[in-house]
């Protein structure tokens, strides 16, 4: 079992703007999984407050992490918990300034190794330049 923290205020917003912002509840985290592609393959998601959980399904790892990721990285989560053992996932979070080269050399040993975070992070991701602080990547084993 995992517990991932985020940063609740600056994830993707699913309600329009600041003003009307609230934390998801667990109907409109699967309408953003199924809008960007990604199948929870029998995983069932409740929400607490501003902690999600992930349950079940049958997932590679891969594809649990991008879930994790999907959902942690809305406006209003804080924490996903994840409760299959067998996920051990490194994820960064994105500072002011930082660039996926950097996050590259930093974690995988080389810069150019960028396409391999940007890879790792789709559909959440659409372009390498379009990270933001607070966003948390996946990344990939080396």
């Amino acid at each position: 079992m995992g517990l991932f923290s985020f940063v609740k205020n600056a994830g993707k917003s699913l309600f329009g703007g600041k003003a009307e912002a609230a934390e998801p509840d667990a109907e409109t985290l699967n309408k953003e999984l199924s809008d960007l592609g990604l199948d929870t393959k029998g995983a069932e998601i409740s929400v607490a407050g501003d902690k999600v959980t992930v349950k079940g399904g049958d997932m590679s790892e891969e594809e649990r992490e991008k879930i994790i990721l999907a959902v942690g990285n809305v406006e209003g989560v804080a924490e996903v918990e994840d409760e299959d053992d067998a996920v051990k996932p490194t994820f960064h979070t994105v500072e002011k300034g930082d660039t996926l080269w950097a996050i590259s050399a930093k974690t995988l040993g080389n810069g150019a190794h960028y396409e391999k975070i940007f890879e790792a992070n789709k559909p959440m991701l659409t372009h390498p330049d379009k990270i933001y602080p607070g966003q948390v990547l996946r990344i990939p084993a080396a």
